[in-house]
């Protein structure tokens, strides 16, 4: 599906997002034009979804990250949906994964310090429906954090 061109593209812009048409295009030996089409292209079929900031949010007073295991009760139907949707409406939550077997989600969760943090476990954490059991593991740091794909 993707030839050379469409990868080396992918690197330059994993590498600088931020990099103009004109820019990625003179990187990758191409014109603007090709440049663009390619682009247009790989975000048709759904290989750029989009481009985002990154913030750092230590840089703004979130010094605490904990990873919350969850196992959810099952003998409600709707308990993952329902689950799901109010752990969305918490916005201290940065990301939420599903999973098969003993743990069925898990939330990282973010706070300026440990009283903020224990303020979101009892007023927005533990009213969240069905849950059966949680584990807590609290972040000490990222040793790897990196979403680029060996292209």
């Amino acid at each position: 599906m993707l030839d050379d061109l469409d990868r080396r593209l992918l690197r330059h812009l994993q590498a600088d997002p931020s990099l103009s048409t004109a820019d990625l295009a003179d990187r990758c030996g191409l014109s603007a034009a090709s440049c663009w089409r390619r682009i247009e292209k790989l975000e048709s079929a759904g290989v750029i979804l989009g481009q985002q900031a990154v913030i750092d949010w230590a840089a703004l007073g979130y010094s605490v990250e904990v990873s919350l295991r969850f196992t959810l009760d099952k003998t409600q139907p709707r308990a993952f949906d329902e689950f799901l949707a109010a752990a969305r409406a918490v916005p201290e939550v940065l990301e939420i994964q599903t999973f098969l077997g003993r743990v069925d989600v898990r939330l990282s969760v973010i706070a300026r310090d440990m009283g903020h943090y224990q303020q979101i476990y009892r007023d927005r954490i533990l009213t969240l429906p069905h849950i059966a059991d949680i584990e807590a593991l609290m972040q000490i740091a990222h040793l790897k954090r990196d979403e680029a794909l060996p292209l």
